[in-house]
């Protein structure tokens, strides 16, 4: 390894001296960062594989032993915004510290719980905001070290999110199997301190306000940006308003299809497996909107995975039989991934560096909003009709929200421009 790359790798920093984007430590930071959301992203999905074992030890119904989940997820939707404004003032590295800390001590809490209701506090104040570090305040973070890969490298950290939903449930359910649901708390609660707080003194380095890119030996300037005609003010809200209504439509497969599937005869197990296939599919779905958002920007990525998202959700309507509902599954899942992970890039496109983790971390509360509320209207609007046809149409008009609110900032949208805030 020459002696600039390897210089690179440890410092990052050039011969010179000065600190640079895309190098060889912002890929290094980028494979910690997705190692560290791949364990600290373990709160959202134990929560789902315990329920069953919950409920039956607490002798409670199905909907008490669901009030965990929402816990979490409001923890983690206020997180976002919390911990993404710490990481704007004192870095990363403190914040990721303090989240181990509180998922440590919310597992630890969970798996000693007595109640119910104890257990949705551990996992709503602890586990929830704990989590939430991983997803849009990491996401956020790792956009500073890379410019014209940023793109790819939001989408690769977004990505732990979706790969601890295939690890996690394969090691818990073993460890409920065999030594109990509180055994495999205390595993996770374990692995959140070991694993996290050592990972996250290695994002210790912070980028001052001048940056070299390597590759060019050229400064990049503080801020580099598109020009839109929209206030940053009024940008925010469109911006957390396309965040709801994309996932309100987002949500109306991934919280309905198991339930859908069992209405159509085809059983739990079925609907599991196209839960999965979704998943899958938004994994790769947010590598290639990494990949394609470093070409066409932020906004034309968004715009084209909500227009396929919506076609998606069309197809579900005339297509019912089981086949066709797991090829259709896989296309929603290949639409959607890229969606949600793609707004960090248009915040970095349009608005300050410097306020990145606070504005990132309100849109994506406004998108774990957006997912709660589509799951419950989605219910709502089968309760009042009696059929999923009506709950799919609901979510094509939010997702044509989504679309309008995008094509706007499109058509606002003047040439590239780079300015210093």
């Amino acid at each position: 390894m020459r002696k600039g790359a390897l210089l690179s790798f440890f410092s990052s920093q050039n011969i010179t001296g000065k600190p640079y984007i895309d190098s060889d430590y912002s890929w290094f930071r980028l494979c910690i960062s997705v190692l560290i959301s791949l364990v600290g992203s373990a709160g959202m999905w134990a929560v789902v594989i315990v329920l069953p074992a919950v409920q039956e030890e607490f002798g409670i119904d199905r909907s008490a032993a669901s009030l965990p989940y929402t816990t979490t997820m409001i923890g983690f939707a206020l997180g976002n915004f919390l911990l993404g404004r710490m990481v704007d003032r004192f870095g990363i590295t403190l914040p990721m510290i303090a989240a181990a800390m509180m998922l440590t001590a919310g597992f630890t809490l969970g798996a000693l719980a007595g109640n119910i209701w104890l257990f949705a506090a551990a996992q709503g104040v602890l586990i929830g905001v704990g989590s939430s570090i991983t997803f849009g305040p990491l996401i956020a973070d790792i956009s500073h070290w890379f410019e014209r890969h940023r793109g790819v490298a939001v989408a690769a950290a977004a990505s732990g999110n979706y790969l601890a939903g295939t690890f996690w449930p394969l090691i818990l359910k073993d460890v409920i199997a065999t030594d109990g649901w509180r055994d495999a708390y205390m595993l996770v609660a374990i692995s959140s301190f070991a694993i996290m707080t050592p990972m996250a003194l290695l994002l210790r380095r912070r980028l001052p306000a001048q940056v070299v890119d390597l590759s060019t030996g050229t400064v990049v300037p503080p801020v580099v940006k598109r020009r839109i005609d929209i206030s940053p003010r009024v940008l925010q809200i469109l911006l957390c308003t396309a965040g709801i209504s994309c996932c309100v439509a987002m949500s109306m497969p991934q919280v309905h299809i198991v339930a859908y599937c069992a209405d159509l005869g085809f059983g739990v197990t079925a609907g599991a497996e196209m839960l999965s296939i979704m998943l899958a599919g938004g994994i790769v779905s947010r590598l290639l909107s990494g990949f394609l958002a470093d070409r066409i920007g932020g906004v034309r990525t968004i715009l084209l995975g909500s227009f396929l998202q919506c076609l998606a959700l069309f197809l579900y309507l005339p297509f019912n039989g089981l086949v066709s509902l797991y090829v259709v599954s896989l296309i929603f899942g290949l639409s959607q991934g890229g969606i949600v992970p793609s707004y960090a890039i248009v915040v970095r496109e349009y608005l300050p560096a410097k306020e990145a983790g606070e504005r990132v971390g309100l849109v994506i509360m406004m998108t774990v909003m957006g997912m709660a509320l589509g799951g419950w209207m989605s219910g709502l609007v089968y309760d009042l009709t009696g059929s999923y046809q009506a709950a799919f149409i609901n979510g094509i008009a939010w997702n044509m929200l989504n679309m309008g609110i995008m094509a706007l900032l499109l058509w606002r949208t003047r040439e590239r421009g780079t300015a210093t805030v």
